[in-house]
């Protein structure tokens, strides 16, 4: 028998008004995602503008993420309290402001904190549109409507990286969050011109405050302790082993306290679904290793093989380009193909690109490095929708928001913590490396001798002739440090294909039975 929330539900959209609602819903989620892609190839200007090192310029990403992450699961408690339209405007305008904060910022400190207000307000933002969407098609378009919908969240990818690098070399970096304010204030009009009249049924439910500070407090101690454990050298310091215990023990009492909650912050009870479980996990654990490797790769360049912004950005913005052309088509075959092939596709995809990647040198030429960026857009296109397909599938309607909030929440986490582990690996495998190749360039050495001699006769000093050797030492340690990574990532894509076949998607697709 159907639930008294149902009949509350509005008919699909029709024609013009599907297609703004459509472009409205798309354009806040392409400047949100916009958001987390625009500032990584950014990262070493604004880190240098602002007087702190690039790895610590992570934490424009990391503070954005996790504070987005957790009003992510906030969505379903929300949105019934407020309604889902004008919960979706709020948040858009509120990220509005925060981003003109953002740009205002005049140090890393005050920077970290908008970002963090940012993420916060955002947190709605993806779910909402989500689930607007799919409210403005008929279920047998729903397939469809996520296609056109995620093709903004490809897009971003490549627009954000070109646009972040042009911006930054040929402006100043603040107006990669100034740009949002127009784009934003032209979504929310629209959304509220198409849905104030669709807004879904109010309940006044008392917030699970003890939940949402457990939450606060795990997510945040855990995403502390990653990005602070390379500069503290990990357990050997008080400060990180404390914040591992809070970590853990906070997240042992949040599960205790969350199933035990009539009105929970995060509804655990999702997780009894095998296909919500498997296919949230899947989701996570990929999109951690492929933001990770987002945020790494540019980095290198910059640093390491003497890229500026824009030429980085135009190596990241390739990833998007088949990923816009096949999504409509995954999107049409969605009911058609059973959906765990399309992921273990797209699995193989990514192993493979990384496996390009990790034959990379400090010889490299713009081309090898441009090639397994576009071939990864084959992979993007057969992820992100068949994935949302299986997680959501037979979810009910009326817990579609929150569904869509965990997973998010899980995705988005992942995202951070995996950003926060790559760049750690990366430095710490640098420094052995780095030790094992000064080992064999020492100074004894014939071809070393050579190379300083020859260095010296083009009128270098000996200490510059050191400080170049060392940075050619300091390139080859992370390009070596890069290519494990890489390889490793590659790996864990492989792994995570038998787990997508734990899953069993039902026909009919999201919230089908």
């Amino acid at each position: 028998m159907a639930p008294p929330a149902l009949p509350q539900a509005h008919p699909p959209l029709q024609g013009s008004a599907r297609a703004l609602g459509t472009v409205a819903l798309s354009a806040a989620t392409f400047m949100n995602v916009l958001d987390s892609s625009i500032a990584n190839v950014s990262l070493p200007a604004i880190a240098g503008d602002l007087g702190v090192s690039p790895n610590q310029g992570t934490w424009v990403i990391t503070s954005f993420a996790v504070a987005n992450a957790i009003a992510v699961p906030l969505t379903g408690w929300l949105s019934q309290r407020f309604g889902q339209v004008r919960l979706f405007v709020a948040s858009v305008l509120l990220f509005v402001l925060t981003s003109w904060m953002c740009g205002l910022a005049p140090t890393m400190e005050t920077l970290i904190i908008a970002r963090a207000l940012q993420g916060f307000v955002a947190g709605p933002m993806i779910p909402l549109s989500q689930t607007l969407l799919l409210a403005s098609y008929p279920p047998a378009l729903a397939g469809l409507a996520m296609a056109l919908w995620s093709i903004t969240t490809l897009v971003a990818p490549v627009t954000g990286p070109l646009l972040g690098g042009w911006i930054t070399d040929n402006v100043s970096w603040p107006w990669i969050f100034y740009i949002n304010i127009p784009v934003g204030l032209i979504a929310a009009a629209a959304a509220w011109a198409i849905f104030r009249t669709r807004e879904s049924l109010v309940r006044k439910l008392p917030i699970d405050s003890v939940g949402l500070a457990l939450l606060v407090v795990w997510v945040g101690s855990l995403q502390i302790m990653l990005d602070k454990g390379k500069e503290l050298d990990w357990f050997h310091s008080t400060e990180v082993v404390a914040l591992a215990v809070v970590a853990v023990v906070d997240f042992a009492f949040f599960l205790a306290w969350e199933l035990t909650e009539d009105h929970p912050v995060v509804d655990l009870s999702l997780f009894k679904s095998r296909n919500f479980w498997a296919g949230s996990i899947a989701t996570a654990i990929a999109y951690g290793l492929f933001f990770a490797n987002v945020v790494l790769l540019p980095l290198w360049l910059q640093q390491y093989m003497g890229y500026t912004a824009t030429l980085s950005g135009m190596v990241m913005a390739q990833v998007g380009l088949l990923a816009i052309v096949l999504s409509p088509v995954v999107g049409k075959n969605l009911t058609k193909v059973d959906p765990r092939k399309f992921v273990t596709f797209s699995f193989l995809v990514f192993g493979l690109v990384l496996w390009m990647r990790a034959q990379f040198s400090t010889q490299t030429d713009f081309d090898t490095i441009l090639i397994p960026t576009v071939i990864q857009g084959i992979g993007m296109a057969f992820f992100f929708i068949p994935l949302v397909s299986i997680t959501l599938s037979g979810i009910e309607p009326q817990r579609m928001a929150a569904a869509s909030g965990v997973s998010n929440f899980m995705r988005i986490t992942a995202g951070a913590f995996g950003t926060s582990i790559a760049t750690t690996l990366w430095e710490d495998r640098a420094k052995l490396h780095h030790v094992q190749l000064v080992e064999v360039a020492s100074s004894g050495r014939t071809v070393t001798a050579d190379a300083l001699t020859g260095l010296q006769n083009l009128g270098l000093t000996s200490t510059q002739s050191l400080a170049l050797i060392n940075r050619w030492v300091d390139e080859q340690a992370f390009t070596l440090s890069a290519i494990e990574i890489f390889y490793a990532s590659a790996l864990m894509f492989l792994a995570l294909i038998p787990f997508v076949w734990i899953t069993r998607p039902r026909r009919g697709g999201m919230g089908g039975k």
